[in-house]
């Protein structure tokens, strides 16, 4: 039977006790039903059932650089010189290696509470800058691993053009990233007719940024991927306060002020950090129904300031979290930055509970998962009839989850840190993918991925 009865759930309008949740064979919610009596044969969640979280921002591939840039070097200990160091470390990697590192993140990100991640995708090329046999071998690897880790999947290859605003040449060590809008239009088009979408896959596109790409192709980006055929459209913008002065140099205007101005910024755009927006950026931003794509660990790792959430937030704006860099990929640690930061800037607490709810992580959690919803393109909002069954099992063993009413239980997972993971089961498109805590696939994924990093290190 295709249903779950749970004595607590969070659905989109807050908790509910006694629900019973059903599915069809597709995998899509066909019932969530309140104060319902359990029947005798239906499968019982062993804890608080939560909506599963969409990760909106990923590079998979790094991965593996966790603990390799955390040293003080001469010269720039900013943004722009754990840049250089990435991209070392991006020439390096094989189809097979981007594979392997690409299932363990997966996995990784399940065990911890995403169910569905947005692949900000940009290496393209062998390691000379010449194209694959397969101009999507790159693609392909990570679909595979998605599907293989059982995760859905938004997959946005990247436009990459320039290394600097004012069209300034890709450097060398760019040279796997560098495509045409042209080139990313056939990469789009090979891969669905290869690769169709459903309801685990979804595809999008991501200009990289305002100075990774001209207007022209900016443009030509947008329009190619609009109508009919619309797809989520992802950028980073705004995330250094070098780029701002530079967008303002070479534009006239600051990133996002540019983009609002010179074209019609949507549901289907994430806008990736926009860490320093002005407050009338903000608002109008807020206002356009774009999502704001926030990565409070990663952003925390390469100091590049904190994101105006009570300004954004009470502005109405849309947003959800995402893991970035994977220096961390825990739901709970992003949501709890986000919250934190803001306490630490503003000295008060509980700020981001908004005007009608009392339990921040609640509120946090909730909003979270609509705005990662919106990103990906895919039906993944909640707890609702007509979404996809995505949801997790809080382990009520530990001693914080375990406590008697299921918003505490949140609250204390979300703020609380005191060992375990806390995520007991894990359910994709209908599809148990975690259970008691682990996935069918960890081990020999683990040992691949160890046998990869290290490979990739005595390079």
């Amino acid at each position: 039977m295709n249903a779950l009865f749970a004595e607590h759930a969070l659905l989109p309008d807050g908790w509910a006790r006694n629900v019973r949740l059903a599915w069809n064979s597709s995998g899509v919610l066909t019932e969530v039903s309140k104060e319902v009596e359990p029947e005798a044969q239906l499968m019982r969640a062993s804890g608080p059932v939560l909506p599963g979280m969409p990760n909106l921002h990923s590079h998979a591939f790094q991965r593996a650089m966790t603990g390799l840039t955390e040293y003080r070097a001469p010269g720039d200990n900013n943004f722009w010189g754990w840049r250089r160091l990435m991209y070392r470390f991006a020439l390096r990697l094989n189809p097979e290696e981007l594979y392997s590192i690409a299932r363990q993140l997966y996995i990784e990100m399940l065990k911890c509470g995403y169910t569905s991640v947005c692949e900000f995708h940009y290496i393209h090329h062998d390691p000379q800058g010449r194209p694959y046999r397969s101009r999507i071998e790159m693609s392909e690897r990570l679909i595979a691993a998605a599907a293989d880790a059982g995760i859905g999947l938004t997959l946005l290859p990247v436009l990459y053009e320039h290394s600097g605003f004012g069209e300034q040449p890709p450097l060398p060590e760019q040279r796997r990233f560098v495509t045409t809008p042209e080139d990313l239009l056939n990469m789009l088009a090979e891969l669905r007719r290869k690769h169709p979408e459903h309801d685990r896959l979804r595809y999008g596109v991501a200009p990289h940024s305002l100075r990774a790409v001209s207007t022209q192709s900016l443009e030509h980006l947008v329009a190619g991927t609009s109508g009919e055929s619309a797809v989520p459209i992802h950028m980073h913008v705004a995330e250094q306060r070098g780029e701002v002065a530079d967008s303002l140099t070479a534009l006239g205007a600051r990133p996002v002020t540019w983009l609002l101005d010179h074209f019609e910024i949507g549901e289907r755009w994430c806008l990736v950090h926009a860490t320093h927006m002005r407050a009338d950026e903000s608002e109008r931003l807020a206002a356009s129904g774009a999502t704001v794509g926030l990565c409070p660990s990663t952003e925390a790792n390469l100091a590049d300031g904190i994101f105006d959430a009570a300004g954004y937030f009470a502005a109405g704006g849309t947003w959800g979290v995402g893991s970035d860099s994977h220096v961390s990929v825990s739901v709970r640690e992003e949501l709890r930055w986000l919250e934190y930061a803001q306490r630490l800037l503003h000295r008060t607490r509980n700020i981001l509970a908004g005007a009608a709810a009392s339990q921040v992580a609640e509120h946090l959690f909730l909003r979270a998962v609509v705005g990662g919803a919106r990103a990906s393109g895919r039906k993944i909002e909640g707890l609702a009839v007509g979404q996809c069954a995505d949801l997790l099992v809080l382990d009520t063993s530990g001693p914080d989850c375990s406590l008697p009413e299921p918003a505490l239980a949140l609250s204390a997972w979300i703020f609380g840190n005191h060992g375990g993971a806390d995520v007991r089961d894990v359910m994709v498109n209908g599809r148990w993918v975690v259970a008691h805590g682990r996935h069918a696939r960890e081990q020999k994924a683990l040992r691949d991925y160890l046998r990869i990093r290290d490979a990739l290190l005595e390079r």
